[in-house]
């Protein structure tokens, strides 16, 4: 069966559109493609997560321990996603090596140490399980030439390489609570693992559908 890695921001977890009706389509739309994909689900930690950065960060705490505060809200976020769904795991691995042993059609964990965001954990997971595509499901429509939440005329890049990504964004670890598409850590993985990677509005579920089923999909191919 093939396997699919897809990272949720916590901003499509937990936004304003994200209602009951949100999470009963997402629901169904999970169970349906389990007949033919098993699927880890790694979930983010989004404006709340941001929050308690930012109010730690104004307090002088330490960065490891607002990174902890982070992960955190990611696994609280997956524990709220792993009961709407009710076919995958109830205890949220602490490592891409627990959740990888689950013997559930879907797998749900958040985040696991300081120094990295979900994507990179997504990533990680997508090598470790052989993931035929990694799918980052954030609150924008793909990769734009600059940030589309605060420009009019952002323009979206239908397809980019992963090098161009890396030469722009490198590879490194930012600060805790870093809001980008994608960090510099899963950057390096999915160029080193080759992951075939999308990126699209996990708000869309119709989108996600499609891109998880090979069809055609409004977002961001990541060539490698």
């Amino acid at each position: 069966m093939e396997t699919i890695v897809t990272s949720i921001g916590g901003s499509v977890i937990l936004s304003e559109d994200a209602d009951v009706s949100f999470f009963n389509k997402l629901k169904t739309l999970l169970e349906k493609l389990t007949k033919n994909y098993k699927i880890y689900l790694v979930v983010g930690g989004g404006k709340t997560a941001r929050t308690y950065i930012k109010l730690g960060r104004k307090l002088n705490f330490e960065e490891e321990f607002l990174d902890e505060m982070g992960i955190d809200v990611t696994r609280a976020n997956a524990k709220l996603l792993t009961n709407i769904i009710g076919i995958s795991n109830k205890e949220i691995p602490a490592t891409t090596d627990e959740a990888k042993k689950i013997d559930k059609p879907i797998v749900v964990m958040g985040g696991t140490t300081p120094g990295h965001s979900t994507d990179m954990v997504g990533a990680e997971l997508a090598e470790k399980t052989n993931a035929s595509k990694f799918i980052i499901a954030t609150n924008v429509d793909g990769v734009y030439d600059k940030d589309p939440n605060k420009y009019s005329d952002a323009k979206q890049i239908k397809e980019i390489s992963i090098d161009e990504l890396i030469k722009e964004h490198g590879t490194e670890w930012g600060t805790a609570g870093k809001n980008v598409v994608i960090d510099g850590p899963a950057l390096q993985i999915i160029k080193r693992a080759k992951i075939p990677t999308f990126i699209l509005n996990g708000k869309k579920l119709n989108q996600l559908e499609r891109a998880i089923t090979n069809q055609s999909f409004n977002g961001t191919i990541i060539r490698i």
